[in-house]
């Protein structure tokens, strides 16, 4: 690109100076040279502010952003720059689409006035006179009020699939152990579970089983699979007055 040497014009912001570079030099708009682009934007802007020209901060900002785009284009890997262009060319070709669309309008405007009054008042009839199906009405209705409970916090109810918890008393697990081996005796050690239905229910039974064990109520007998609790008394009364949980 040869070196500015035109008079200093007054431009509408950098689009339109842009612009003007672009079309003075015959650039391709689609595939700017941004090297030398910014070499000659750079250039206009600094001879501006030497003939005391008022430089707006959106003609620096653009000179800014100008030279970071040539920055990281000189860089090995230049995706970033590539992206930066194509975004800048889509805003050159917005301008230039307005510029065009404002000269055909000012086009239409020639030899004729423009004239300005006050602000009328205009009455508007707000009464509602739009016809409506009883079922839109009914789903209409419905959507107002699911917007309404949608805002008040959940029922406790709602969480106590989530919070509570069945408590299962050791003592009752105790009694419960008695009945099954007062049947048979002896039963397997996993048996005793088969009727759990929570962990809580699980705990409470081995606890039961130990606390069996411990009083010598109930033996123990081979591990495994194959353990097997044995009931060694049918005593059990001075179980019924301890709170287990």
């Amino acid at each position: 690109m040869e070196a500015i040497s035109y008079k200093l014009d007054v431009f509408e912001g950098p689009m339109d100076l842009l612009l003007h570079l672009i079309s003075k030099h015959k650039l391709n708009i689609y595939d700017i040279p941004i090297i030398e682009l910014v070499t000659q934007y750079v250039d206009y802007v600094k001879r501006m502010q030497e003939e005391d020209m008022y430089v707006a901060s959106e003609f620096l900002e653009m000179a800014a952003r100008l030279v970071y785009i040539k920055t990281v284009s000189l860089l090995p890997v230049y995706e970033e720059a590539e992206e930066l262009k194509k975004e800048l060319t889509g805003e050159l070709l917005e301008y230039r689409d307005c510029q065009i669309m404002a000269g055909k309008l000012a086009q239409h405007t020639d030899g004729f006035n423009h004239f300005v009054r006050e602000p009328a008042e205009i009455e508007v009839d707000q009464t509602y006179t739009r016809l409506h199906e009883p079922g839109e009405l009914v789903r209409a209705y419905l959507n107002v009020v699911g917007k309404k409970l949608r805002k008040l916090p959940p029922p406790i109810e709602a969480f106590k699939g989530i919070v509570a918890t069945k408590i299962v008393s050791v003592q009752s697990k105790i009694q419960s152990i008695y009945q099954k081996l007062k049947k048979g005796k002896k039963q397997k050690f996993r048996a005793l579970f088969t009727d759990a239905q929570s962990r809580s229910d699980m705990i409470a039974t081995f606890l039961a089983v130990l606390e069996l064990a411990k009083t010598k109520k109930v033996y123990l007998d081979g591990d495994g699979d194959a353990m097997r609790v044995e009931l060694l008394t049918d005593n059990f009364d001075d179980f019924g007055s301890q709170e287990w949980e």
